[in-house]
């Protein structure tokens, strides 16, 4: 087996399912240490996170990723132990397997490969580690990007191991990542019996045309790199639950993912504005979790399709697509973000699995990219 195979597996069979670690980054730590790196771990609430960095100049690259999984779900529909990997037919089966420790372990790998050959590289290397990105994503990256701001430590470029990939590694790359504003709406009426709707006020009746308009308002077109901001209700409930009483409140949950063409601010006066001209009696609660970011042109982004075409031998497409992730926190501090990892046919599902050939072209791939950023002369 590859040393990237065993670190994979090792990071596997902690059952990490977020916000726990479960040993994960005390694993990475040990590795990390022996190729000269200096071990900061950061707890802030119950999040373990590890900051670890390999030279004091500039530039700083650094590898962002998550040690915490998230749950496995229903057991007997695993074909083997989500915690217990296993190498079948050249895939390698356990929850995290593709989101995102075989990441993680082709990070390692790769640093440690890169640093025997370059003891002397120029610059930095860093590692970014959290236990809560799959989960609230409060005491996680973002709180470590805040102490490295406190101190004046500043990314130049990062690399987020999410599984970007589609059908082969590298075929797409995450050169950014829409903006995600939700909100949980309540519409206030009044509860009463169906047989006398004078009595009362049915505030689904109410809310339905206001709901169909924005559901049916185009936001703006997007733009070269992102596709036009989308509008998707994903809850709505009301009542008691018997069918002769009108209810009095209506929650609706929804969620916008936003291009670079508007901005939260606009969305939220947007909303509000269609529910005033409706007359509606309403409270909203909105939830900002991401500004959208962008890496459109740069060093890392000409670096990283090089490598791609080195190691894999293909050309990679960028992409805007998909959710968000924890680079939404490190590109605002100016800092070139990229996201590069496995097929992500499996994340999040039962039997996740990733290639094991797979782990090893991504290990070589992230190796090939740190020498072309920080190679000594």
């Amino acid at each position: 087996m590859s040393e990237t195979l065993d670190l994979a597996i090792d990071l596997i069979a902690r059952p990490s399912v977020t916000p726990e670690d479960a040993g994960c980054q005390h694993l990475m730590m040990k590795r990390l240490a022996a190729a000269g790196f200096v071990n900061e771990p950061l707890r802030f609430g119950e999040v373990d996170n590890l900051w670890s960095r390999r030279g004091t100049q500039g530039p700083l690259f650094c590898f962002a990723g998550h040690t915490d999984v998230v749950p496995p779900g229903p057991r007997e529909e695993w074909h083997s132990d989500p915690f217990v990997p296993e190498v079948r037919d050249g895939l390698l089966y356990g929850r995290g397997a593709a989101d995102m420790k075989g990441s993680l372990a082709a990070m390692v790998t790769a640093v440690e490969r890169f640093v025997a050959r370059h003891p002397g590289h120029r610059g930095s290397i860093a590692f970014l580690i959290t236990s809560d990105e799959e989960g609230p994503a409060v005491d996680g990256t973002v709180k470590v990007v805040e102490t490295l701001q406190a101190r004046g430590e500043r990314i130049d470029w990062c690399l987020v191991g999410e599984p970007s990939s589609t059908e082969r590694v590298g075929d797409v790359v995450k050169n950014g990542r829409r903006g995600s504003l939700g909100a949980r709406l309540v519409v206030h009426g009044v509860q009463g019996h169906v047989a006398y709707p004078h009595l009362a006020r049915n505030p689904v009746h109410q809310a339905l045309p206001a709901l169909a308009e924005l559901a049916a308002t185009e936001w703006d077109r997007g733009n070269t790199f992102f596709p036009p901001t989308t509008f998707q209700i994903s809850n709505i409930r009301a009542g008691t639950g018997a069918t002769n009483v009108i209810p009095g409140d209506l929650e609706v949950l929804f969620n916008f993912r936003y291009s670079t063409e508007t901005d939260d601010a606009q969305l939220r006066q947007r909303v509000e504005t269609v529910l005033d001209a409706h007359g509606l009696d309403y409270a909203i609660e909105w939830t900002l979790s991401g500004h959208p970011f962008l890496t459109a042109e740069g060093e890392l982004v000409e670096a990283t399709r090089a490598a791609i075409r080195e190691i894999a031998g293909i050309d990679t497409e960028l992409s805007t697509a998909g959710g968000t992730s924890d680079g939404r926190f490190i590109a605002p501090t100016g800092a070139q973000v990229l996201e590069l990892g496995p097929v992500n046919a499996t994340i999040h599902k039962v039997n996740e699995c990733v290639s094991v050939a797979d782990l090893d072209t991504l290990s070589a791939t992230y190796e090939r990219l740190l020498e072309r950023l920080l190679a000594d002369a």
